[in-house]
């Protein structure tokens, strides 16, 4: 495992196009669930232990080989909202641009051709993962910690909070960025034998339903 291969891809700077989305945080600053440290604190919680698990199993997965496709479509199953499943092939698809430069390889180029208009962007994180010599734990991680460091550096942009607070927030985080990384891990090694059926499939549906509306805003900061 190359740690600097880690750090480049869990980079903010990375290419990968999450600069423009909010992973939620625009609707809940609108709707006033997160207006201040403490609140962006439980919203940033509460995604980790939902989407951030689902995606870190997903990546894990795809970074210990599982079938690329298979899992594009169990991601498609834990995606009830249209508005999220576009966004997380948008991402997918700006990844595999990044990635495909950075980490050249046969089984990107492969996921490109399979998917021309992306595919979900914890399955190309799994892949990119992969290509670059890491781990089902680093891409769990990887997966894990871009769940609530887009919505804690949304959040700096849509309410003007302290970033020196929005950054103690992910930091409060760690023990629990920890664990959900461990825990998809350990369910990416059960999929490799049993499918991946067995793929943490954790429900949020408030984000889904504050997704779909925020898609229908006439003027948005953010694509989601």
């Amino acid at each position: 495992m190359s740690l600097a291969a880690l750090l480049v891809l869990a980079d903010g700077r990375f290419p990968a196009g999450g600069h423009a989305h909010s992973g939620g945080a625009e609707a809940a600053c609108k709707a006033g669930r997160i207006h201040d440290a403490a609140t962006l604190d439980d919203f940033c919680r509460g995604r980790l232990h939902t989407a951030g698990l689902v995606a870190a199993g997903l990546a894990a997965a795809a970074a210990l080989g599982l079938d690329p496709a298979a899992l594009d479509g169990a991601a498609d199953a834990r995606t009830p909202s249209p508005a999220l499943r576009t966004a997380a092939r948008r991402l997918g698809r700006q990844l595999m641009r990044a990635a495909r430069a950075t980490w050249p390889g046969a089984e990107l180029d492969a996921l490109a051709a399979a998917f021309p208009r992306g595919a979900h962007q914890p399955v190309v994180l799994g892949v990119t993962a992969r290509s670059a010599g890491l781990g089902a734990l680093e891409a769990a991680h990887v997966a894990a910690y871009e769940s609530v460091s887009g919505p804690a550096t949304a959040t700096v942009r849509l309410l003007g909070l302290d970033p020196f607070e929005a950054s103690r927030v992910l930091a409060g985080l760690a023990p629990e960025l920890d664990s959900v990384s461990r825990q998809a891990e350990r369910a990416a090694l059960r999929a490799r034998a049993e499918g991946p059926h067995v793929l943490p499939a954790a429900s949020s549906p408030l984000l889904d339903i504050a997704a779909q509306a925020h898609a229908d805003w006439p003027v948005r900061l953010f694509a989601s």
